[in-house]
């Protein structure tokens, strides 16, 4: 005998199923399970005691178990970002993600376009030391522009773009809340156990 154990055998440790807990409330906050779900496989992860319990809780979510075998040994995994699933064109969803992606791209250049001229500015002012720098940052105005005009997005796109980022927000800090006091409840519950 080797005494190798078998890869779904390995004992996982709190650590462990807390690192597990954590990617099952991302997922949750994420929206890809339901709030019965969440619970009952956040139950599952919380009483796990082996690798091999840890995976069913995972079954069909995106990067599969956070948890692998090396070497005989547990170990955690980054969990990558996902892509969003395509949504049918012509629906109301697509429209939203649509807006959701050209407001991002907008949110992005706004940045991007502030900070080129934040440094040209800075060139112009303390390297070539000339007077009329200043002259860059009426320039903004016009270049903040260039984006929403190519890629058509008005004033009232970019109304309905915050609220849903406000949105978006709130439905996940709230899916967090939860997921974290899920987490907690689970904890103090096998602290008990232990007892």
């Amino acid at each position: 005998m080797t005494g190798e154990v078998p890869p779904d055998d390995l004992r996982l440790g709190d650590g462990d199923r807390l690192h597990a807990l954590n990617v099952l409330a991302e997922h949750y906050a994420a929206g890809r399970l339901s709030t019965d779900e969440f619970y009952d496989r956040s139950g599952e992860i919380a009483v796990a005691r082996t690798l091999g319990a840890a995976s069913e809780p995972f079954r069909g979510l995106p990067g599969g178990v956070p948890l692998e075998n090396v070497d005989g040994r547990v170990r955690v995994v980054a969990a990558e970002p996902e892509a969003l699933p395509a949504i049918p064109a012509g629906s109301a969803e697509a429209e939203l993600t649509t807006l959701r992606s050209r407001g991002a791209l907008v949110e992005s250049l706004d940045w991007l376009i502030i900070g080129a001229t934040l440094v040209a500015f800075l060139v112009l002012q303390l390297v070539v030391d000339w007077d009329y720098a200043w002259l860059v940052w009426p320039s903004l105005i016009v270049t903040l522009s260039i984006p929403r005009v190519v890629l058509r997005f008005s004033d009232a796109d970019e109304e309905i773009y915050e609220e849903l980022k406000e949105s978006d927000a709130a439905a996940r800090k709230k899916r967090l809340g939860m997921a974290a006091e899920r987490i907690r409840e689970l904890g103090t519950g096998s602290d008990q156990d232990r007892s």
